[in-house]
């Protein structure tokens, strides 16, 4: 009787260890259907184990302590607050998803890479050159989305499309931005941008839209109801299947460092047919490099 009582007291002394033995710690900002899209897809392929953390459960979470005492070999960040709670973490590698504030965060951390929720700008010029477009408004915040601009500059010219680009540093300067390009664009294009692009803001680019008669065209399906003529929807599963090809390649020894952030590829082209119909606007989507 006495070694059993020991046996069971060195297993209870063992099994938070064994508990805490894991290869991915999931970061999740909140409860929400999206992310489990993205779980979801990573999930699909991946057997590694893993633990979860829901950061809004929480009053407070010290992810540093999370890690130095699990030890984790990979960290996945689920949102903008998942992502600045691993901005302590410096050893450990992290993969970041649907977050915009991934690039300004790689910039002064070289453990970090992941999926912006960008699509690649070549898929919206296509989308501006099918539409017949020449000038084309943009509205961004340079701290936050001016690496993706620079990108839509070069694709923007290759295609013969002009960029009228209007800077904000907060949401409030967005509504006067926009008055500026009056009579000045033929096609208004909206960023995943969080200062350029809020829920207080977001209504009215599509007020500029009528306005001028003009197509608006955005990155999340959920605008077309509010007068999008076309939108670049990001697949969540798919982002999770490429966050778990990242992760895979860490876990077998590829160095973070080496990995660039990587634009997301999985994206439908969504539009609006009556928006479409009410500017005399045909989009061909088979002309649109979308695949």
């Amino acid at each position: 009787m006495r070694r059993f009582i020991l046996l069971i007291l060195a297993l209870a002394t063992l099994l938070p260890s064994l508990a805490q033995a894991y290869d991915i710690l999931i970061l999740q900002s909140r409860r929400d259907p999206a992310y489990e899209q993205v779980l979801k897809g990573l999930r699909a392929g991946h057997n590694a184990s893993q633990r979860v953390v829901v950061l809004s459960d929480y009053a407070e979470v010290d992810v540093v302590r999370i890690v130095r005492e699990d030890r984790p070999r990979v960290i996945l960040a689920l949102g903008d607050a998942a992502l600045t709670a691993a901005r302590n973490v410096r050893n450990t590698p992290v993969v970041a998803v649907m977050s915009l504030g991934i690039n300004r965060h790689k910039v002064s951390h070289n453990n970090l890479t992941g999926i912006p929720m960008f699509a690649p700008p070549e898929r919206y010029i296509g989308i501006f050159k099918n539409m017949k477009t020449r000038r084309v408004g943009v509205i961004y915040n340079p701290a936050k989305s001016g690496w993706y601009l620079r990108l839509a500059q070069r694709a923007a010219e290759a295609a013969g499309i002009e960029l009228v680009v209007r800077e904000v540093s907060a949401p409030r300067e967005s509504i006067g931005r926009l008055s500026a390009l009056a009579d000045k664009v033929d096609a208004l294009w909206m960023l995943p941008d969080s200062t350029a692009v809020t829920r207080e803001t977001a209504e009215a680019y599509f007020r500029f839209g009528q306005e001028q008669h003009i197509p608006v065209v955005s990155f999340a399906a959920a605008y077309l109801g509010l007068g999008a003529a076309a939108v670049l929807e990001i697949d969540r599963g798919a982002i999770g299947r490429q966050a778990d090809v990242m992760m895979t390649e860490i876990l077998r020894g590829s160095s973070i460092e080496s990995m660039p952030l990587d634009l997301p590829k999985g994206i439908t082209l969504k539009t609006n047919s009556s928006v479409l119909k009410r500017l005399r606007i045909a989009i061909n989507e088979d002309d649109s490099p979308l695949q």
